[in-house]
């Protein structure tokens, strides 16, 4: 497979984040929740200043300096190459990382709306995170096979 539809998968997943993000903040005020999925999946708007599962809100700068660089990183390193593995999660990362830093670098917070009821809230952008995060480790053991 050529390299071309990985930067375009990322550049196609940061679009449908910002996009539902967009959606959300003008549908729901912060707070409000919807049911999606009968108990199993609720918009529900929530600002998240902090981290992952919104540890650490009185950090918010340096999530905005470490997520701003980890977006710009991963920029520069699309291009390197590396198996589909590789390439496919670094896209999804870049995407995610790009998703929450412009979020970070707007608002000052993290607009999440995917809830899991009892457990947690997030958005596409995190979604990314997790699942290239999971195809960076699987390619890398797999170019280590």
């Amino acid at each position: 497979m050529r390299r071309w539809p990985y930067p375009a998968l990322g550049l196609l997943i940061l679009a449908v984040d910002r996009l539902t993000k967009a959606w959300v903040a003008s549908s729901l005020a912060p707070g409000e929740s919807v049911p999606l999925l009968d108990g199993l999946l609720r918009l529900t708007r929530v600002h998240n200043p902090g981290g992952a599962f919104g540890l650490f809100p009185q950090h918010r700068t340096a999530f905005l300096i470490l997520s701003g660089g980890v977006a710009l990183v991963l920029t520069f390193a699309l291009g390197l190459g590396g198996n589909r593995w590789l390439r496919l999660g670094g896209a999804l990362l870049w995407a995610g990382a790009w998703g929450n830093f412009i979020d970070r670098l707007a608002y000052g917070y993290v607009l999440d709306f995917l809830e899991l009821p009892r457990f947690l809230v997030f958005n596409v952008a995190d979604s990314a995170v997790v699942v290239g995060a999971v195809l960076l480790a699987v390619g890398l053991v797999w170019r280590s096979t």
